[in-house]
Formats: C-alpha cells, sequence, structure tokens
C-alpha cells in the first residue's frame, strides 16, 4: 500500500489493516492503529510507520484508547522466509531480551551490524527498539491484569532496571507504571480476575478478520496427548489446556473457543480475540508463552488475503465460502510437534508417561512435560526417533522461530527413513510455513503463497487426508 491507500484505510477505520502498519499524529504526538475510533486527522499531520517501535522511536505515544500495542502482528513475518521476517519471529520469541542483539544476529548467521542495518532499513526500528516496544507491552499487560508489584514487573518484562522500565513507561504510554495500573478498567479487570485461578494472567489473544475457532480446537482435540493437554467442554464452548517447557521454567496455558458460533468477527467488526489464561512459575516468560500460543493457533495470519487468493479458485471457491477465516494451526513446541509427527498420538503418549518431565505442581490431568530430545535421544536411541531426538537435541536440525526453513527441511530429509510427508507437516506446522504442498496433494502453485492454507481447506471438506 502507498501512503494515500494507507490514509483511506485510517478515514475509513479499516480493522483489516491493524497490525499491518501504524498511524502518527504530529500535532498530538500520538500513534494509533488503523481503526482508532478518534477523529481523522487531517493527511498534512499524518505519519505512516511499518512498526509500533519504529513510531516509538520517532518520539510519538501510544494511544490510549485504541491502544495499538494489543493489535494482531503483521502476517508478514509468518510468510516471509527472508533475515527480516526470521528476526521478527525471533524477537517476538524474546531472544533479544535474554541473548541480546549479538545471540539474535547468530542465529540469523549475520554480524549484529548487518540485522541492526537491515532491520532500520526497512523497519525504522533496529532489534532493541523493537524488544524494546514489545518489553512495554508486556509491562502494560502485568501492570493491568495481574497484582504483581512494579518492581517484579520491571525485570519480568525483560528491563535492566526500575529506571529504565519507569522511563520507558513514559515514554511510550506518556504515564508512570502506576498510574498505567490505576487507569485499567476496574470493573472488567475485577471481573476478569474473578474468573480466572489465583496468579494466572488472564489474556485476550487478539486475530485480525474471521476466525473459524471450531476447526482449530477439533483438530487440537483429535491430537491431545494426555498429561501435556487435554480440551474439554462441548463444541463452541471448548477450553484447550496444556504445559509449556519455556526459558526461565514451565506454564500451563488456557485457550477458550469463542462462544456465540464457529467464526468470530465479522464484517461490520473485523477482528476478535480468544480469552486465555497463563500460569507461569517465572513471568519473565509471559511474551514467550504469548507468543507461542499465537503461532499454535496462527492468530497473526491475514484471512483476507488468504480467503482472496484461495476464493478465486474455481476448486477452492465453495470451500473458503463455507470456512472463512480457516487458519492452518502451528505448534506451541517446535521440537515437540517435530517428535509427535513422526510418532504419532498414542507413541507420543507413551513417551510422555516413561520420559516426560513430571510438573511440581500439576494441574488436574495435565501433569508432566514433554520429555526433550537430548533425552529421547539417550533413552531411545535407536531407529528414526533416535536419530531425529539426536539432531534436535545436538543441533543439526533448528526448529526454533527464526529456523530456515529449507534448511531445517533439508537436514529433516537427510535422516535416515524420514519420509516426504512428515517432513512436510513438520515444515507446516512446527516452523509455521503458510505455504506448503504435502507430497501427494494436488496442490497447483496458484495456490501460492498460501498451499498450506489450501490443503487445510481440501481436509476439512474431506477431500485430502
Amino acid at each position: 500500500m502507498d501512503e494515500d491507500a494507507r490514509y483511506e484505510a485510517v478515514r475509513s477505520r479499516d480493522a483489516r489493516f491493524d497490525g499491518e502498519f501504524f498511524f502518527a499524529v504530529e500535532t498530538t504526538g500520538i500513534y494509533c492503529r488503523p481503526s482508532c475510533p478518534a477523529v481523522t486527522p487531517k493527511r498534512r499531520n499524518v505519519r505512516f510507520f511499518a512498526t509500533a517501535a519504529a513510531a516509538q522511536r520517532s518520539g510519538f505515544r501510544a494511544c490510549r484508547r485504541c491502544r495499538p500495542d494489543a493489535v494482531p502482528g503483521s502476517a508478514d513475518w509468518n510468510a516471509r522466509a527472508d533475515v527480516v521476517g526470521r528476526a521478527m519471529r525471533l524477537i517476538g520469541d524474546g531472544v533479544v531480551d535474554r541473548e541480546g542483539v549479538a545471540g539474535l544476529a547468530a542465529r540469523l548467521g549475520y554480524s549484529a551490524r548487518q540485522v541492526q542495518r537491515q532491520l532500520t532499513a526497512e523497519l525504522g526500528a533496529g532489534p532493541v527498539a523493537l524488544a524494546r516496544a514489545q518489553r512495554a507491552h508486556t509491562a502494560r499487560v502485568l501492570l493491568q491484569t495481574t497484582g504483581l508489584p512494579v518492581t517484579e514487573i520491571a525485570f519480568a518484562s525483560g528491563f535492566a532496571s526500575v529506571r529504565q522500565f519507569n522511563d520507558t513507561m513514559r515514554a511510550v504510554y506518556a504515564s508512570t507504571p502506576s498510574g498505567l495500573r490505576e487507569a485499567a478498567p476496574h470493573g472488567g479487570r475485577t471481573a476478569r480476575r474473578a474468573a480466572v485461578p489465583a496468579g494466572a494472567i488472564p489474556l485476550r489473544l487478539a486475530h485480525r478478520g474471521p476466525y473459524r475457532s471450531g476447526a482449530v480446537f477439533d483438530l487440537l482435540e483429535r491430537e491431545a496427548v494426555p498429561g501435556v493437554e487435554e480440551v474439554s467442554g462441548t463444541p463452541g464452548r471448548r477450553t484447550y489446556r496444556r504445559t509449556l517447557r519455556l526459558p526461565h521454567g514451565t506454564g500451563i496455558a488456557a485457550v477458550d473457543e469463542r462462544a456465540g458460533g464457529p467464526v468470530s468477527g465479522s464484517a461490520a467488526h473485523p477482528g476478535g480475540w480468544l480469552d486465555a489464561r497463563l500460569h507461569l512459575t517465572d513471568p519473565r516468560d509471559l511474551t514467550t508463552a504469548v507468543q507461542r500460543l499465537r503461532r499454535l493457533f496462527d492468530l497473526d495470519a491475514d484471512p483476507y488475503a488468504v480467503d482472496e487468493r484461495l476464493g478465486a479458485d474455481e476448486r477452492l471457491a465453495p470451500l473458503v465460502a463455507a470456512r472463512p477465516g480457516l487458519r492452518s494451526p502451528g505448534a506451541a513446541d517446535p521440537e515437540e510437534l517435530a517428535v509427535r509427527a513422526l510418532v504419532g498420538r498414542t507413541a507420543a503418549a507413551h513417551l510422555v508417561r516413561r520420559y516426560g518431565k513430571a510438573l511440581d505442581a500439576p494441574s488436574g490431568s495435565l501433569t508432566h512435560l514433554f520429555p526433550e530430545p537430548a533425552v529421547l535421544a539417550e533413552a531411545e536411541p535407536d531407529g528414526i526417533l533416535g536419530a531425529l531426538a539426536a539432531a534436535l537435541a545436538d543441533g543439526a536440525v533448528h526448529l526454533d522461530a527464526g529456523a530456515d526453513r529449507d534448511d531445517a527441511q533439508a537436514a529433516l530429509l537427510a535422516l535416515p527413513a524420514m519420509d516426504a510427508r512428515t517432513v512436510a507437516v513438520i515444515r507446516t506446522r512446527a516452523l509455521g510455513d503458510p505455504d506448503v504442498a504435502p507430497p501427494g496433494l494436488d496442490v497447483p502453485d496458484s495456490w501460492r503463497p498460501w498451499r498450506s492454507y489450501a490443503a487445510q481447506h481440501l481436509r476439512a471438506a474431506g477431500l485430502a487426508p
């Protein structure tokens, strides 16, 4: 989109573009999402930015009315396989907070200077600024949804000091941390806290456009591995729960299917959210846990772009019309998904019982973490499972958020007895590739770059295995 087209999106308050770009108003010093309900500013006073971090870097503060930091992420970062797309996925996973810019660059195979230059040139902000914007959002969520002391929130959000935390919150939100906490809607905050277990963090995981939640929950229910996952409730009101292995500790996540129909979001009010709760042993893992849930539920997808391309095909048009907003689910733990794709649900449950790490505090039927690759490589050294686990454990196969998808596929296919169909599942789910054509399925190039979604439509209609 050129700037004139972006301004038209702002003028019409088009929520389809929330998260795809941001606009700032020079006369007020505020930046917003395209759907902000405030009076539309004059064109000459508007500037556009690819990211919230770029707007913050230019001195603009987040709008308190539309909360531009709470929008879905851009679908570009999942679709793109270049260094910028890979870097954005890693930053979202919290790599800069844990390993610094040097660690991010090492994972990408570039120098820190090259990464800084490419991100700044395209997005208007470097990795530190992008991570800073993410930390500020995490801090706001903790301030407004938990009773944690402000000092604890500062370090849980990834800030190096309380002073840095205070300065950032003033710069981004024009408010002190205590002021942000007081500004939270007290009625809604009290109601949400009352609806979740003590110690849990309530969240709204925003998505763009229609979301066919029923199909996602159907898949998760079919695949659920006892001890690690569970799906409870009746269709339309189900809750998915699972354990999470995180960088600083463990977590239990619960995500609700939206009630009121199979699709959330509409033409009049595009977008919506899934309600979630996170119980973390270490609040520093909040950002990482949220991003992994977003990948699992494919919440940053652009269903308008997907449905427009696939709906233009004669074969797919009726399928897309029947299931608008169908998603291509990812994985909360890519290495776990790879093992499960290889061995199947029954064998995966056996591995959990024998080698999974027991939680210190089980939660109902959730009792274990899925076994780590190193544990499986030692316990089951023979056969394809042993080969895959060893490759994941020693780094011969990388499946993290910033992995090069082609390199990962080549490394997987090089393993003895690894079949192409399993590799396609791993590439689609563990690596979140939106453009995978499963072997043996008639998926033409005209469906690019959304062949993973086309395959989901064919499966949902019973036209593919």
